[in-house]
């Protein structure tokens, strides 16, 4: 797994948009960089509503966040939708992108994991956990934002 202090592996693919997503354009900016095993299952689904709430304060913040799953992007679209999600959700369908960040579990799907990424894209904290609050109370505590009531 990408340690603390590490360059975050630049990658390049299809968004829940439909766009195409470089990381290393994201430069400038603070990253929280999610990933999650499957859309629609429970624990991806309150995950990832709870960061598309905490979206609108991150960004005031110069914080972006991106989604990766190895779902398919036509899925993705359809659960960023589902979920109210306006950040990107990468498709790592070939699951390169999790192999890279050595969260690839021996089921083929992304472990939930968390990389916190500075503007020069060096990992500056991980959160792993099965149960999605710690990823999304981690970075609501690490940039100092709530959800809006």
């Amino acid at each position: 797994m990408i340690e603390i202090g590490q360059p975050a592996p630049d990658f390049e693919a299809k968004d829940s948009k439909g766009e195409t997503l470089r990381l290393s354009s994201l430069k400038g900016k603070k990253v929280v960089l999610y990933f999650f095993p499957k859309a629609f299952t429970t624990g991806c689904t309150i995950e990832t509503r709870q960061f598309a709430t905490l979206t609108p304060g991150l960004a005031e913040k110069g914080v972006q966040v991106v989604g990766v799953s190895v779902d398919q992007e036509e899925t993705l679209s359809r659960f960023a939708g589902h979920c109210g999600a306006t950040f990107p959700i990468v498709s790592d369908s070939n699951r390169s992108i999790a192999r890279a960040y050595g969260v690839l579990s021996f089921l083929g799907l992304a472990k939930r994991a968390t990389f916190f990424l500075d503007e020069e894209g060096i990992v500056r904290d991980v959160v792993v956990s099965m149960m999605p609050g710690p990823h999304t109370s981690g970075a609501a505590d690490r940039f100092g934002t709530r959800p809006p009531k």
